[in-house]
């Protein structure tokens, strides 16, 4: 084995002068390809965090789109007067929802530049004068609906991804996750409301302090920045009787009931 390595070191330094064995000549041969080949070469694909999240965003998106057309199709071509009603109530969610964000938005805006209601734009103007006499709906009108919410069409197994994606920004939680981890953390986060709510009912409301109470309609959905502490009391005092009014299974109301019963909310019942 020595006498081979130094066959090949002449070799290479003196070119034919000593002639290696076939076996040295083989590796020799392989010396002189990784020289004409060069060193290897690093990778120059560089890409960022930022680019590498965006991208596997992209990615989830595009396929809970795919994934959301065959579910439509599926109900669509299976259950067509199901689907009707199902259309009609989600669109009708997320308009009621739009309509609630842009209200908020505006609101927040006229109190940032202390802007009077005729000084706004006519269709600012118009938008809050539709919203402020939209009707908030009654406690027995929530509850009756209970069934809906504990399996098909509402139940927290049964919401699909676009649903969760707009129950996740109502409770200020991220949506750009896959579908099974939406669901998980809308479960265990509604699961958690409920659970403090029961013990909220236990201490009592008159127990809070303003601050607590702010944060917990904020909690809630309720945006109490700019509602008076007593209309807040009110409307947790409505939160948690329908809270404790519902089981494990029907959680899923609990969790549309950010939407449901903070729409329209003027603190004023007649």
């Amino acid at each position: 084995m020595a006498l081979s390595r130094v066959c090949w070191a002449r070799a290479a330094l003196w070119g034919s002068a000593v002639t290696p064995g076939p076996h040295v000549t083989r590796k020799l041969q392989l010396v002189r390809c990784g020289l004409a080949w060069g060193a290897p070469r690093s990778s120059k694909l560089h890409l960022s965090p930022k680019a590498d999240v965006k991208s596997l965003i992209s990615y989830v998106v595009a396929k809970t789109k795919v994934i959301n057309g065959k579910y439509h199709r599926f109900l669509g071509r299976h259950f067509p007067r199901f689907y009707v009603l199902y259309t009609v109530f989600m669109k009708g969610l997320q308009m009621i929802w739009a309509d609630a964000k842009k209200a908020r938005r505006i609101k927040t805006n006229m109190w940032k530049h202390n802007i009077k209601f005729h000084q706004l734009p006519y269709r600012e103007m118009e938008h809050l004068r539709q919203i402020q006499h939209g009707t908030h709906p009654a406690i027995h009108d929530i509850l009756a609906l209970r069934e809906c919410f504990s399996n098909h069409p509402l139940g927290m197994k049964q919401l699909h991804a676009l649903q969760m994606k707009a129950l996740s920004r109502a409770m200020l939680l991220t949506p750009y996750l896959p579908s099974f981890l939406l669901r998980h953390r809308l479960r265990t986060h509604t699961t958690v409301i409920h659970q403090l709510d029961k013990a909220l009912a236990k201490l009592g409301i008159g127990q809070l302090s303003p601050q607590e109470v702010k944060s917990a309609c904020y909690l809630r959905g309720l945006n109490s920045t700019h509602i008076a502490e007593e209309r807040c009391r009110t409307w947790l005092g409505e939160w948690l009787q329908i809270s404790c009014s519902l089981k494990e299974a029907e959680l899923s109301l609990l969790l549309h009931n950010v939407v449901l019963l903070s729409v329209n909310y003027t603190g004023t019942r007649r």
